[in-house]
């Protein structure tokens, strides 16, 4: 009886020693530390310095026999895994922690899958590029599209004789100089400086709005992120003083609040509203169109306006005449 009582918490022992050390966690039922030959006080220098002489010793092409080489492959790996698990901070503590708890058996399993399933890339790194590609993508296709307009504007006749008068004034305002045989220009190099000049004049004098308006760094998304503070407290000060001056006091709005209230109306955004000419804004001024009574009785105006228009146009009238006598269900994208 005597004996058992040593015995068994001898085994007790062992059994808790073993179960420190699970299969397929880690270096398995083998300790990571012993694997390299290190103490669990061991720096990061004796980490690496242990790993290069031990793979160096047990490189498998250092052998010639095959069973040879399949013991020094099993030594490799092991070797390697024990440093891939001790040479990093989080993996080494997370290691630690099991020798030390060994009674936390799914734990220890959460603890490595967590580790081993996470993203190897630092989270911030990749919202950083990919506010980088947004941002880039952004200002590039506001690019294309002022491009185009110009593009367009360059080959509307009403635009491209203004643009050539001007440039002939431009052109009779300076001194004339005679030119010499090397400065003559060929029929091909003249249309491209005349492209070039028109060019020139149509960007310095027209004032493109809306989403073909010439790109502007401050509103890529990068620049909106970094400025959002002081967007915010601009937008909160606006609300503010709305509320004081025409909710509270009652004062009446001036111009830019009366367009503000007509461009809510419209659910239109900034530069499509800056887009429109200043007469037809003017004209909404003059209509009273941010009194919602008003607003209403105009929008009805212009969608009759508008249906009226469709009537008189021929193809509008042929599409009602097909739809009265087919139905909605035969027309096709070809009819």
């Amino acid at each position: 009886m005597t004996l058992w009582r040593w015995i068994l918490p001898f085994c007790m022992i062992l059994v808790v020693v073993e179960s420190r050390l699970l299969e397929g966690l880690y270096c398995g039922r083998e300790n990571c530390y012993d694997v390299l030959n290190l103490t669990r006080d061991a720096t990061k220098q004796e980490i690496s310095r242990n790993y290069r002489r031990l793979a160096k010793d047990n490189h498998p092409d250092l052998h010639r026999t095959e069973k040879a080489k399949e013991e020094a492959t099993e030594k490799f790996k092991a070797i390697a895994t024990a440093y891939e698990i001790l040479r990093d901070e989080g993996s080494r503590a997370d290691y630690d922690y099991m020798l030390d708890n060994p009674q936390e058996y799914y734990a220890h399993y959460y603890r490595y899958y967590r580790r081993r399933v996470a993203p190897k890339v630092d989270v911030r790194l990749v919202v950083f590029v990919t506010i980088t590609v947004i941002s880039l993508i952004q200002y590039f296709s506001w690019v294309q599209r002022y491009e185009s307009a110009i593009k367009y504007f360059m080959t509307v006749p009403k635009y491209r004789n203004r643009a050539l008068e001007i440039a002939q004034q431009q052109e009779s305002s300076r001194s004339n100089v005679k030119k010499t045989g090397k400065q003559r220009l060929s029929k091909t190099e003249q249309k491209e400086e005349t492209d070039k000049l028109i060019r020139k004049i149509i960007e310095e004098n027209m004032d493109i709005q809306g989403a073909y308006a010439k790109p502007s760094v401050w509103d890529v998304l990068w620049i909106q992120l970094i400025i959002s503070p002081y967007t915010i407290t601009k937008w909160l000060a606006w609300n503010i003083r709305w509320f004081w001056k025409f909710i509270l006091l009652r004062q009446p709005y001036g111009d830019e609040e009366k367009y503000f209230i007509i461009r809510k109306y419209m659910k239109i955004g900034q530069h499509k509203f800056n887009a429109i000419d200043e007469e037809t804004k003017k004209e909404y001024l003059d209509l009273e169109l941010w009194k919602k009574e008003n607003f209403n009785q105009w929008k009805i105006e212009q969608e009759e306006a508008m249906k009226k228009e469709l009537a008189q146009k021929p193809s509008y009238r042929s599409i009602r005449r097909y739809m009265k006598s087919h139905g909605p269900g035969r027309i096709t994208f070809e009819d």
